[in-house]
């Protein structure tokens, strides 16, 4: 191995921090529009789908970012209220059933909030409940925090 190699980050040159700063910056940034891309069409493909109308690719663009703002602000609540509803309870259906019921709920806030702040998209009722479903169903699916939930109410069962 090289002396290189086995260099600080504070041992480099300014040159080699730039790079270095410029790199992890893009990869996040790559990231972060990987995702944002994805649930951004996944959106437009779901408005097709149920017939949602809105005057511009740019309000669109701006219900996906204001869904990702309100979204992680309530996220944070949610989880909350999740672990310590579900804290005490070792039945798997039960906590299944109030993470539907509270994921669920969080979703439909959140769509029917933007809905509400923004004239240039409208979603009807049904449309709401029917994507806060959808979205769901998909976080429950894709979420691989279910291993960690159940350490994390083991531990504090101990």
């Amino acid at each position: 191995m090289s002396e290189n190699e086995n260099d600080s980050f504070r041992d480099k040159n300014v040159k080699e921090k730039i790079i270095v700063i410029i790199g992890i910056t893009l990869l996040i940034v790559l990231a972060v529009g990987f995702v944002f891309g994805l649930f951004f069409f996944g959106m437009a493909g779901v408005f097709k789908l149920l017939g949602v109308q809105y005057d511009s690719i740019w309000s669109l663009v701006i219900f996906v970012i204001c869904m990702f703002g309100v979204g992680l602000i309530l996220e944070v609540v949610t989880k909350s209220i999740f672990v310590l509803s579900t804290r005490n309870m070792t039945e798997k259906t039960k906590i299944l059933l109030i993470r539907i019921i509270i994921e669920f709920t969080s979703n439909w806030l959140v769509l029917f909030t933007v809905d509400e702040l923004m004239n240039s998209i409208t979603l009807s009722v049904q449309t709401e409940v029917v994507i806060a479903a959808l979205l769901t169903a998909i976080e429950i699916i894709f979420d691989d925090d279910d291993k960690e939930d159940e350490e994390t109410i083991n531990e504090t069962r101990n």
